[in-house]
């Protein structure tokens, strides 16, 4: 596939990375100049572009960059077609973000994000670290693969969305429509947890929509107590057991 990245951060590198090594023609921009992109997001065939390049004449545009800059990207949709699916990867981190009322007021933030963009969208590889995106991966058959959860609301966009995570070395978990992606958010069971398949279809349905705000919340405070940072990524296995212990 013909694939964008806009964002090279943990998550859009090693999405990059991964998909370009997967065979796919992949282009990816960040808020610079290509000029900026570092080689290792190349190493496996990747092309640096500008954003306006990595939207054009692509089958999937994968957004992953902060989720209170989607806005700003909002006018570079305007000439992209309707039956491209766009991804994004973004999660809702008020300390990071600053307050989204709507967001705060209940407005599911995958919901949020297609609004704000005015077009369909698909939600994925936002409940993963970026880590273990990076190091976990396993081929398809593999005993207790790391599944991820994915929601969509076009069956085009789900088929598509399927493939790309199982590209990335995962299991790829089917959670339901946008509506209900809010099972995938910060504070939820399956945030962050690497459960398997099995394990996924355990817990989602168990998360309580209005404890997932405290939870996430909780685990900042924990990361900023440890990192002395907000947006700082712990070690993945720190990550991993606090995730485990405040949301599961």
């Amino acid at each position: 596939m013909k694939i964008g990245i806009i964002g090279v951060g943990h998550i859009g590198k090693t999405l990059a990375i991964k998909l370009a090594a997967a065979g796919h023609d992949v282009w990816v921009a960040n808020s610079g100049s290509p000029e900026n992109i570092n080689t290792e997001v190349l190493a496996t065939g990747a092309k640096a572009v500008t954003a306006e390049e990595a939207i054009q004449d692509k089958k999937v545009i994968i957004l992953s960059i902060p989720l209170n800059r989607i806005p700003d990207i909002q006018p570079l949709f305007a000439a992209v077609p309707e039956h491209v699916t766009v991804i994004d990867t973004s999660n809702y981190y008020p300390a990071r973000d600053q307050i989204i009322e709507s967001i705060e007021d209940g407005l599911v933030e995958s919901l949020w994000v297609q609004g704000q963009l005015g077009r369909p969208i698909a939600k994925a590889w936002n409940a993963i670290g970026s880590q273990s995106l990076e190091i976990n991966g396993t081929p398809s058959g593999t005993a207790e693969r790391i599944a991820i959860p994915f929601a969509a609301d076009r069956e085009s966009d789900s088929t598509i969305t399927k493939q790309l995570i199982e590209d990335t070395g995962f299991d790829a978990f089917y959670s339901g429509s946008l509506e209900d992606s809010w099972r995938q958010q910060p504070g939820a069971p399956v945030y962050c947890t690497d459960l398997t398949l099995t394990e996924i279809e355990s817990h989602i349905n168990t998360a309580e929509r209005e404890h997932l705000p405290a939870r996430r919340d909780l685990a900042v405070a924990a990361i900023m107590e440890r990192m002395n940072s907000a947006t700082a990524n712990p070690d993945a296995d720190f990550a991993l057991r606090l995730s485990r212990a405040l949301y599961l």
